[in-house]
């Protein structure tokens, strides 16, 4: 067995170097700094691809973040001494994970803990599109508002109209909760429908064929991983399927969405309005979507609580504790071969 297989099945001796590519909560920093050889970044400049490399070549243990593309070629390069990628945040379409479990690198993410930041932000955004609410704003900013009129910014209410979840996992499920306190009529599409008890729960239904999800939603909320399945889920066809003056709320992945196809909806106004907290791009937003009055544009901030950040961090720590004493991480994802 090679020193790399065997780092990810028994107890590591030694303090272990763990490298983190981002500045983290202070508390998450010092409390890495007490247990581990850490290498911080309190700059918080993304690393580059040589940085990574390069970080990867020496950690035991390296804590990337869902802004670090952490691919096949990149993997392949490690040092054999790196057995755990402990990834700060829920997602993983950022890490190649096959290459991983290739090399015997285990991989941990942090889930749950950033379940409802994310679904009060998506709900701020189902609330806000319909209700024009970015537009009120600007107008008042702007020195525009003239006082209360009958017929000024009007919107659309939410009671009664139908609101259309992709993927019914936490976050989801943590969505529908909260907007069936507004009145809202839950659908939603997901591989598998959840249990009848928890759509009794929910007030939601399941609709298995997507393209008839998307012609009956009012509001579209997006809640599914970005997968090569899922890639430009939403494209000019589907957008096509959406009822006129629908809406679509995007907090999950940007890869999602079809871009020139959205701002193309937009802009003829057959959608009356997108909340968009992820782009393709990131951190490039096209300026056409900035242009537009109907939607509203949010830098990632969907997690970005202090209790989450906090907790997502402990997570992290716990994860790499469990790993180098021999036991299964909690939080793991990909079970490194044998």
């Amino acid at each position: 067995m090679s020193e790399h297989s065997s780092t990810s099945t028994r107890r590591l001796e030694g303090t272990p170097r763990v490298v983190v590519t981002r500045h983290l909560m202070p508390s998450v920093e010092a409390r890495l700094a007490e247990l581990f050889d850490a290498q911080l970044n309190p700059d918080d400049v993304p690393l580059t691809r040589d940085q990574l490399a390069e970080a990867m070549q020496s950690a035991h243990v390296l804590v990337p973040t869902v802004t670090d593309r952490i691919d096949a070629a990149l993997i392949e390069q490690a040092g054999d001494q790196l057995g755990l990628i402990a990834s700060f945040g829920a997602g993983t379409d950022h890490i190649d994970l096959a290459a991983a479990a290739r090399r015997k690198i285990m991989v941990t993410n942090t889930p749950g803990v950033f379940t409802d930041d994310t679904a009060d932000i998506a709900m701020e955004m189902i609330i806000g599109i319909p209700r024009r609410v970015r537009e009120g704003v600007a107008m008042v900013r702007r020195g525009e508002w003239t006082g209360w009129t009958p017929t000024a910014l009007l919107g659309r209410k939410l009671a009664g109209k139908v609101l259309g979840i992709v993927g019914m996992g936490r976050i989801g499920q943590a969505v529908a909760h909260r907007a069936r306190a507004f009145g809202l009529e839950i659908a939603y599409h997901n591989r598998k429908p959840l249990p009848e008890a928890v759509e009794r729960m929910l007030g939601a239904r399941h609709v298995a064929d997507l393209d008839a999800l998307v012609a009956e939603a009012d509001i579209l909320s997006l809640h599914c991983p970005a997968t090569p399945e899922t890639h430009h889920l939403m494209d000019a066809r589907r957008f096509g399927l959406m009822k006129p003056g629908a809406c679509l709320i995007n907090t999950a992945r940007g890869e999602l969405v079809d871009q020139e196809a959205m701002i193309a909806a937009l802009a003829s106004g057959h959608l009356s309005g997108a909340g968009l907290d992820v782009y393709p791009d990131e951190p490039n937003v096209d300026p056409r979507l900035l242009d537009l009055p109907n939607v509203m544009t949010l830098p990632h901030i969907g997690s970005a609580t202090r209790e989450g950040r906090e907790a997502s961090g402990e997570k992290v720590i716990a994860n790499i504790r469990f790993w180098i004493d021999g036991h299964r991480p909690p939080d793991q994802v990909l079970t490194a071969l044998v």
